[in-house]
């Protein structure tokens, strides 16, 4: 391996310090500059080399907390477990290969203009990585951002256009260190400075109105959460937090699966919840296995105010106000090859692995007359299928999910931390239960409005405002992001011809 390999790839690795619970958003440019640094001078497959080494370095430090949750439920040795993390490391790492790969080909054509182009490679690797086979969307470079004055991009943006606007300024930073260009350095100066001009153009206001909200976590193991013993202890627990607030609160969520055993097999039980629920006119969002039809869905339901259709009908099983998920885990909820992998290991016959999908887009929830846009666990990684599921009289995001899996590695600070970029994105308050953290609600505008303490049995108490107004994001999605990087492309490609054709006629 040579130094320039080792060199992208420990510029890959420091991209971990960028993201939560470390945010040194800071860092994040440097090291893209230091990458066109090393990858200017080079060949095509030369800067494919780099590309790969870089991700590699960026996903396997970035994406190390994987490895709690197949050692500890994956019932592998640990040989076996890390040829399949270096396998999933490497196959990731073939997509900022790609992006640094089509920018040095374009040079070809476009000689040093090609640099105008290596935001919309980056785009276009970025964008396949978050669909193919099913995609994998984690450790976007925006998401570094999402606590930094750069997060202000955003909501007219998107997570994928505050990336875009890192390659910016990285990339105006190199020109002007090249070349001591006094555009790249205007460019470089009003990039960073813009965001606090965007914030005073927000089109959201709080309306006056609050929620009160009760986050609750169990904090129930995941070695027995399963186990049909410990079901009505596991519902117990969820109740004792909650019904002390009945009174005062009006919403109260818990967590992804909070009621292990499926409906329709505790439609008593949830019908009794239901009714004290509406005696104090207060809602409850539950996470809930739903059978029906020998199919298996992730789901939520709503109980109480707004329930069923009439909150005043008792709860029966399949009533509307419901949310299925449709973006599935591989593995942990589906598994592919199922016929071939599942008597592997118990990696592959994992407990509820087996799930069907629920819609694309579906309908609010709808809770004490609010409107919640939901999304579970690993689904709001997916900023194109929240938005599908965000209405123009949405009043709240809602996500519940169930972090156990990763202990007390990073992963779950990066799952809030992309919870949040949602919320920026989508201008809507976000309210994030789990079964032991990070459970967490978020102002439209990115804020942690609360927090429990991680691995606790805790229910915490929030007051959330409501705003009104939409952001840019929500009419035109990524459609901006793309916009930019195909004018910068074909800019480049006009300032390719023009300097072609002057040099053509310089030598006549």
């Amino acid at each position: 391996m040579t130094v320039r390999r080792i060199a992208a790839f420990l510029l890959g690795a420091s991209l971990v310090l960028g993201y939560a619970p470390f945010t040194q958003a800071w860092l994040v440019i440097p090291v893209l500059i230091a990458m066109l640094a090393l990858t200017e001078p080079a060949s095509a497959s030369a800067a494919w080399r780099y590309g790969f080494y870089f991700g590699l370095g960026w996903f396997t430090a970035g994406l190390s907390w994987i490895y709690v949750s197949i050692d500890q439920f994956g019932g592998l040795p640990v040989i076996a477990t890390l040829a399949i993390l270096l396998l999933l490391f490497a196959y990731l790492a073939l997509f900022p290969a790609l992006a640094f790969w089509l920018w040095k080909v374009s040079e070809r054509w476009l000689g040093s203009f090609a640099i105008g182009v290596l935001p919309l490679c980056w785009l276009l690797a970025e964008s396949l990585r978050g669909s193919l086979l099913t995609g994998f969307p984690w450790l976007e470079l925006g998401y570094t951002q999402t606590e930094s004055w750069l997060g202000a991009y955003a909501p007219w943006l998107g997570g994928m256009g505050v990336t875009v606007v890192l390659w910016l300024i990285a990339i105006n930073v190199w020109l002007w260190y090249r070349h001591r260009h006094p555009l790249a350095a205007i460019n470089s100066i009003s990039l960073l400075a813009l965001p606090f001009i965007l914030n005073a153009l927000s089109p959201l206001q709080e309306t006056g109105e609050q929620a009160r909200v009760l986050l609750v976590q169990g904090n129930i193991e995941q070695s027995i959460k399963w186990d049909p013993d410990q079901h009505w202890q596991s519902l117990t627990t969820y109740l004792e937090l909650s019904r002390p607030y009945y009174e005062s609160h009006d919403l109260i969520i818990w967590p992804e699966s909070a009621v292990t055993m499926p409906e329709p097999y505790t439609d008593d039980v949830l019908n009794n919840i239901h009714h004290r629920l509406v005696e104090h006119q207060t809602a409850l969002i539950t996470g809930i296995i739903d059978y029906r039809s020998n199919n298996y869905y992730n789901s939520l339901i709503v109980l109480g105010l707004d329930g069923p259709v009439q909150s005043f009908e008792p709860y029966q099983h399949g009533h509307s106000n419901r949310y299925q998920k449709h973006q599935l885990l591989p593995v942990g909820e589906f598994v592919p090859f199922e016929s071939l992998l599942r008597p592997l290991a118990p990696l592959f016959d994992l407990p509820m692995s087996s799930f069907s999908r629920g819609d694309y887009q579906q309908a609010d929830l709808r809770a004490t007359g609010w409107q919640l846009a939901a999304a579970i666990c690993y689904e709001i990684a997916f900023p194109n299928q929240v938005r599908a599921n965000v209405g123009s009289t949405s009043d709240f995001l809602i996500t519940v999910s169930n972090d156990t899996w990763f202990g007390r590695s990073h992963g779950p600070a990066q799952h809030m931390q992309i919870a949040k970029m949602r919320a920026l994105e989508l201008g809507r308050p976000l309210l994030r239960a789990t079964n032991n953290g990070i459970t967490a609600a978020v102002s439209a505008a990115g804020e942690e409005l609360g927090r429990a303490p991680q691995f606790t049995t805790t229910a915490l108490s929030v007051t959330v405002p409501l705003v009104e107004g939409h952001t840019g994001f929500y009419y035109w999605g990524h459609g901006a992001a793309w916009f930019i990087t195909i004018i910068l492309a074909l800019g480049s490609i006009f300032g390719a011809l023009r300097h072609s054709q002057a040099s053509a006629k310089s030598v006549h």
